[in-house]
């Protein structure tokens, strides 16, 4: 396992990690009753669901194919 796969994996892991903080907020009762009346969630939540699907997703393809010279 190289340096680039570690790093991959690394970063898969913050990623999954800050999703599920995001499950977890979106789970809020605030949240819950913010999403209810204005039909979507919160920037805060929304920030947390796309940074952690972007690491999680970067991460995995690092993982994958950082071998590769």
């Amino acid at each position: 396992m190289n340096l680039n796969q570690i790093l991959g994996a690394v970063i898969l892991v913050v990623g999954i990690v800050v999703l599920g903080f995001a499950f977890n907020a979106a789970d809020a009762p605030v949240e819950r009753m913010s999403e209810t009346l204005t039909g979507k969630y919160t920037d805060s939540t929304m920030q947390y669901f796309v940074l952690g699907s972007i690491a999680a997703i970067g991460g995995g393809l690092l993982l994958a194919f950082g071998s590769r010279s």
